[in-house]
Formats: structure tokens, sequence, C-alpha cells
């Protein structure tokens, strides 16, 4: 029974995708104060739920394994591990196709339609641009789906707030996948289902968390986890959302956005206490 939660609470997080793919079709334009407010909104939940609650809970699982000091260091190194991991992944996948690097999509050639209400032949760029932002969106999913397939194995009162927060995190990423794929082609399904496709990827993971690592689960695997996850958050929101935020909107924006998610982080988390 445990398991099956497991799963749903990652296919709840992977298809989450879908909703910003659907907000993203709903209008003509991205609306660039949406996404400056939803990107800083999405930032606030990630950094409060590593830093209040992933940080935290690593460290006891580690101190508990390994002892006080050990179990300290090996926190921190997995926390900052998961910062290298992600900044390793960005670096291998150019910013044009990284899902977390969105652009200004109303500059970019193949917006009009010819008179037969299709896109000219420059939207094959954009489409192009659209496949490879799915893939990379995909690739980073994938380890997104393990970490909540773990965490809502061993305890409900974290895995609830990590699928907020990797929730909250794809519909951004939903968004991206889908406007230029929409621009490219006109065709408002094919949009959405290729954003649809690249959130199966979390279940995909937790498939590959189930199969692999349910045999060797146990606190200090768990630490490490938890440890790399807010590690991989916390760059995330500072290296890409944060900037992304400020780049569609006002700089006021972003912050409130970050203090909003802040704020619904520390409520939904209150309620487990």
């Amino acid at each position: 029974m445990n398991i099956l939660f497991a799963f749903a609470m990652t296919l709840i997080a992977g298809l989450s995708t879908g909703i910003g793919s659907l907000s993203a079709l709903l209008t003509k334009k991205t609306n660039g104060k949406f996404l400056a407010v939803s990107l800083g909104f999405s930032a606030g939940v990630m950094i409060y739920v590593s830093m209040i609650e992933l940080f935290q809970a690593a460290q006891a699982s580690l101190e508990h394994y390994f002892g006080g000091r050990k179990g300290s260091l090996v926190t921190v190194l997995a926390f900052f591990g998961g910062m290298l991991f992600i900044s390793l992944i960005d670096k291998l996948i150019p910013s044009e196709q990284n899902p977390h690097e969105m652009k200004s999509l109303e500059e970019k050639p193949g917006h009009a339609k010819d008179s037969e209400g299709r896109f000219p032949e420059q939207g094959k760029d954009l489409l192009h641009t659209g496949l490879f932002t799915a893939l990379a969106l995909a690739l980073h999913n994938f380890p997104e789906g393990m970490a909540t397939f773990v965490s809502a194995l061993q305890d409900l009162s974290v895995a609830i707030p990590v699928v907020v927060a990797i929730a909250i995190h794809n519909i951004p990423e939903g968004i991206a996948v889908a406007v230029p794929i929409y621009f490219a082609t006109g065709n408002r399904k094919k949009a959405f289902f290729y954003s649809f496709l690249s959130g199966l990827a979390e279940p995909l993971g937790a498939v590959v968390g189930f199969l692999i690592l349910l045999p060797f689960l146990n606190e200090m695997v768990f630490g490490i986890i938890y440890g790399v996850v807010a590690g991989i958050m916390v760059f995330i929101s500072f290296d890409e959302l944060l900037p992304a935020a400020r780049e569609y909107g006002e700089h006021h924006l972003s912050v409130y956005g970050l203090v909003a998610g802040m704020l619904v982080m520390a409520v939904s988390l209150l309620l487990f206490v």
C-alpha cells in the first residue's frame, strides 16, 4: 500500500507539467508578470522546504547512522554534492535547450501565422528547441521522481512538501515546453502532449527507485538522498529560477512570489507538526 501511495505522489508531481502547458495555451502570449511571480513562488517553495525540512531530515538520519560529527559532515557533503550534480547537468545541456533557462518567446521569429493559419518555415527552429527542451526536462525530472518516491516511502510529512515543491517547480517548466512547440506548429494538442510526456519521467524515476534502490534503503540512503535533493533545489532556485523570474517581470514581483512561496510552504509544514 505504501508503495502504491509513493507511486501516486510521484505521478502527481510529474503530471503537473501538464498544468503548466494548459496555463500557457490559454493565452495568445506568455504573460511575463505571471511567469515572474510563478517562478519566484516556485523558488520560495523549494528554498524553504530544502533548508527547513529536507536538510534537517537528512542531518537527523545521518547523525543517527554515523554519529553527531560525522553525520553532520556527510549531510553537508550530500548537500553540496547535489549542487555539483545539478550544475554539471546544466553545463552539459546548452542554454537554448535547458528547461530552467527560459527565453522571451515573443522576441523569437516564426510567430506570425500565414494565410492558412499555419506558422512559417522559421517555426521549425522553434519546434526543434521545444522538443529538445522536453527531452532536457525529462532528464531533470528523472532524479526528482526517484527522490519523491523514496521520500513518500519513508515519511508522509516529508513526502507531501516535496511533492508540492516539485509540482510547483514543474508548472513553469511545462510552460517552457508547451509554448515554443505551440508557436512553431500552431497545434495546441501537440504542445500539450510533449509537455505531458516530459512529466512522465517522474514516475519512471520512481520505477527505477523501486527496482534498484528499494533493497538497499536504510537511514543512511534516505539521509544522503534528502541532502542531495535539498542541494539540487537550492541551486536551481538561485541559479536559474530567480534570475529567470527577474527577466520576465519587475524585480519586486519575483521577490513577492518568493516570499509567498515560503509562506505557503511554512503553513503546509505546520500542518504536519
